[in-house]
């Protein structure tokens, strides 16, 4: 059982296997070899895991995220945030802030942001004057902002692996989020006056008006998704399937900047990245299944309970194990592997599932531009070219500043769980 569960699977991604086919390999050979089941029990689990009305979140809410970031609604949120910082300090890259946390609110996926935000910024942040460690450090660690704030896509993931309330998530994520973007604000800001840089214009009210009216239909999306789900109007997956919609229109008839070919050519797109997420689900399901059958979460929290930690012990001991696998697993493998996992030992502990979630799609946000592998490194450095040394220099204040607030997120329970008790 050792062997197949835990030698395989490592072995797998030590060679650099796709995470799905580590898991399914583990899992297949784990049924056929060692447990005394049918075979047939390994085909159910694979389908019934992506049989859930919650996960059709995912691909809509990537679609919703495809067709606004192929038209100008970023660049239209980044008129408004400029224009509302005016000619103060730093506020080039305050907008690249704002403008990362409002369209993580429309499509929660943090490498899309990264590629629409960064092909917007980075000329405006250079003829500014920032370094170039600096502007790749920004560029490449705000977008992990969206792994957190809702519609998170990992957060929709965590809900059904844990079956949790997307609605409850959704809420617990807000303040976490809005805090790592404040703490970024705060430092862009300081940094820009350490080097004396004045970015923009004098503050006019009148160029804000302008920019609001023109934005005003990109600011619609994250009110209709989040205000359609606590409004009690729909759940969070037809939030998802009316963004999509919302999307379409507005980029079709309100912006005229995509045609029909476009926006089917966005659904192409959504279909293929759908199936890769998907196809991760179902494997990590099965992994987990066999886990659980073979009662190893039980025997873990018999492990750790013999250890006599305090909760505040646990959470440290998950937050190293989570930073660490964040720098080399995507965070849908990971949640899908390890929650499963580690959801009795929580419960064990007294730990709320909820601010639990949070906890995890921050530390796995951090391992989205951690070296070495952080996707969103790879991503920003196959778009905009820049070394690997210059990025790994750039991100290390905001590795800081993000682990800074993980503390914050982790040990104090209210700002993810205060707004799940006033709505609920």
């Amino acid at each position: 059982m050792i062997f197949t569960l835990a030698i395989v699977p490592t072995a797998l991604l030590l060679a650099g296997a796709p995470v799905f086919l580590v898991l399914l390999t583990a899992s297949a050979t784990t049924v056929l070899f060692v447990m005394d089941v049918p075979v047939e029990a390994l085909h159910q689990t694979l389908f019934g895991a992506i049989d859930s009305f919650a996960l059709l979140a995912v691909p809509f809410f990537l679609y919703a995220g495809e067709l606004m970031g192929r038209g100008s609604v970023a660049k239209r949120i980044v008129d408004i945030m400029q224009a509302s910082t005016g000619a103060m300090r730093g506020s080039l890259p305050l907008t690249t802030v704002g403008t990362s946390a409002v369209f993580g609110a429309m499509s929660g996926a943090s490498a899309a942001t990264v590629a629409t935000i960064g092909s917007l910024m980075l000329k405006p942040l250079e003829q500014r004057g920032y370094p170039v460690h600096f502007r790749a450090g920004l560029i490449t660690a705000v977008g992990a902002i969206d792994v957190i704030i809702p519609p998170s896509i990992p957060l929709i993931i965590y809900a059904a692996a844990a079956s949790e309330s997307v609605p409850k998530l959704y809420a617990a994520g807000v303040i976490p989020g809005l805090l790592i973007a404040a703490i970024l604000a705060v430092y862009v800001v300081w940094y820009a006056r350490r080097l004396g840089i004045s970015d923009g214009l004098p503050f006019s009210a009148r160029q804000l008006f302008v920019a609001v009216r023109r934005g005003s239909w990109a600011l619609g999306a994250p009110v209709i998704i989040l205000g359609g789900i606590y409004g009690g109007l729909f759940s969070p997956t037809e939030s998802a399937a009316v963004a999509c919609v919302y999307a379409a229109l507005v980029t079709r008839f309100v912006y005229r900047e995509l045609s029909w070919d476009q926006i089917v050519e966005s659904a192409a797109r959504t279909v293929m990245l759908s199936a890769q997420i998907l196809i991760i689900v179902a494997c990590a399901n099965v992994f987990g299944w066999l886990l659980t059958v073979n009662q190893i979460p039980m025997a873990l929290v018999e492990l750790v309970q013999g250890w006599q930690l305090s909760p505040w012990m646990i959470l440290l001991a998950l937050n190293v194990v989570f930073l660490v696998v964040g720098c080399f697993v995507d965070p849908l493998s990971a949640i899908l592997v390890l929650t499963p996992l580690l959801m009795p030992l929580v419960k064990a502990a007294g730990i709320d599932p909820v601010h639990f979630g949070i906890v995890i799609t921050t530390n796995l946000a951090i391992g989205m531009f951690h070296p070495p592998f952080g996707l969103n490194i790879f991503v920003a450095q196959s778009l905009f070219k820049f070394p690997l040394e210059v990025i790994y220099r750039g991100i290390v204040p905001f590795l800081f500043l993000y682990l800074a607030a993980l503390v914050l997120i982790t040990y104090i329970p209210w700002l993810s769980l205060v707004a799940v008790r006033l709505i609920y």
